[in-house]
């Protein structure tokens, strides 16, 4: 019997393939259009779309012309090799037509009696990932989640579990002023009073102060209080930096304190051979969040959750309603409801899965090897230049710099003023992403170089049109 929502099989074949058609131009040409999608004001934007739900439907083609004309120019390109800000979303093209499938399927990744293939393949893409950071195969763990906020949220939902059970109402937990801040939303989430949160400051390299970090753990214990949970940066958002990981393991051990990394951006270094120098101790943490959507080139949204024993997830999350006594299953079939926060869950491996089989990994290490270097190449680039000044070195294809001109004599404020104004006028132009950020106390720019497809031509250009801006504002 057919429904009201049924086209015939020759409209919805006519109607995907003008997608699938949309999509590969889109990433065929994507490095030739404006990157910015528009700077639309809410005023703007509201006039364009605000209207009523309507109760007649229009022509399906003439929705996605309405669409293609208003919603994907007004988005910014995150693919395109000069989106240098905030984390690019590199994407890759076989992930992008995988998660098309999952969701042309609509199938149902949180139990295995309903979705088999779907929970196995998020278990054997969790094992590559158990593999690649040296965690334990056969008794680790961990689940696929919308993004890195999630992961972290989840993991610490079982740090606090494990460690503190029921009454939390003394637990202290970690971070340094470098932590994301999808972690201080998790504790937040999570019930703690900001009494109970301990932001550790950071050395000149924006790595956290071991010494300070021991004094807090000494001090609230004496104060009667418990110290249970250290959040560590595994390449942070603003700097790339790393913390001392080794040495955060051995006061987790010394301590008895849940150690948890954050490396959402950085985790995925551990494919280049320079990136596992700086990720060294990783392997030691209980629990890590890698989030595939950045360096390891997947489509939004997936983020992941790796912990050392898996049954602290399933110990944590598992709940057992009477509607779902018939999918239970054996020990070996995993409901991936039981190890998080979500029930309904979309089918998130599909495209970690069918890209890493396509490209093989050894095109997903050449790809990071190539992004650490570039930034590396930005560097050295950066001084032989007498207007530019680095105020992070390049550490896992992020650096940050700013322009100060040597034969102007400019004050920190003119210098912030100045470098706020370029940004802006290169994102006006549209010819970059290239926004702020703050180290120090000062405005400088950032670039994170990812994208597999960036060239150090690239990068020049945008830098020759910095400097150009800049000149054009100090005259």
């Amino acid at each position: 019997m057919k429904s009201e929502f049924d086209l015939s099989l020759e409209e919805m074949k006519a109607y995907g393939y003008k997608i699938v058609d949309l999509i590969a131009e889109h990433w065929n040409n994507h490095s030739e259009k404006n990157i910015i999608g528009g700077k639309a004001t809410r005023e703007e934007m509201n006039d364009v779309f605000l209207q009523e739900a309507p109760n007649k439907g229009m022509e399906a083609n003439e929705v996605l012309n309405f669409v293609m004309k208003n919603v994907i120019p007004n988005s910014s390109i995150t693919i395109h090799p000069k989106f240098y800000s905030f984390v690019p979303g590199p994407s890759n093209y076989i992930s992008t037509m995988a998660d098309s499938l999952a969701t042309g399927f609509n199938i149902f990744s949180g139990g295995w009696m309903i979705s088999p293939a779907a929970a196995e393949l998020e278990i054997v893409t969790i094992n590559w990932l158990l593999k690649m950071f040296n965690f334990p195969v056969k008794r680790g763990g961990g689940i696929f989640t919308s993004g890195g906020s999630m992961a972290n949220l989840t993991g610490l939902v079982m740090a606090r579990n494990i460690k503190c059970g029921d009454d939390f109402s003394k637990a202290i937990i970690y971070l340094s002023d470098q932590a994301h801040s999808s972690n201080i939303k998790a504790i937040r989430v999570l019930g703690f009073k900001k009494e109970q949160i301990r932001i550790i400051p950071t050395n000149s390299d924006f790595t956290i102060e071991i010494d300070k970090f021991k004094k807090s753990i000494k001090k609230d214990r004496l104060d009667g209080l418990q110290p249970f949970c250290i959040i560590a940066n595994a390449g942070t958002t603003n700097t790339g930096t790393v913390d001392p990981l080794d040495d955060i393991a051995d006061i987790c051990e010394d301590e008895n304190l849940w150690f948890h990394i954050d490396g959402a951006y950085g985790g995925a270094a551990i494919l280049s051979e320079k990136g596992k120098k700086y990720l060294k101790g990783i392997e030691r943490a209980d629990s890590l969040t890698v989030d595939p959507h950045k360096w390891f080139f997947q489509p939004y949204e997936i983020g992941c959750l790796l912990v050392k024993n898996s049954s602290w997830l399933s110990h944590t999350f598992t709940e057992k309603p009477e509607y779902l006594r018939d999918i239970e299953g054996n020990e070996s079939e995993i409901n991936f409801y039981d190890y998080g926060i979500q029930l309904t869950r979309r089918f998130r491996a599909l495209k970690f899965y069918m890209s890493i089989k396509t490209y093989g990994l050894d095109v997903f290490k050449k790809a990071v090897t190539k992004s650490i270097q570039l930034a590396e190449d930005v560097e050295s680039y950066l001084k032989q230049s007498n207007c530019w000044e680095i105020k992070s070195p390049a550490t896992l294809a992020v650096i940050n710099f700013r322009y100060n001109p040597t034969n102007h004599n400019l004050s920190e404020k003119e210098l912030d003023l100045l470098n706020q104004q370029i940004s802006e006028k290169v994102m006006d132009a549209k010819e970059a992403v290239l926004v702020t950020t703050i180290l120090n106390k000062q405005v400088v720019l950032r670039m994170c170089l990812i994208n597999p497809r960036t060239s150090l031509k690239d990068v020049k250009e945008t830098l020759h049109l910095c400097e150009e801006l800049g000149r054009g504002i100090l005259e």
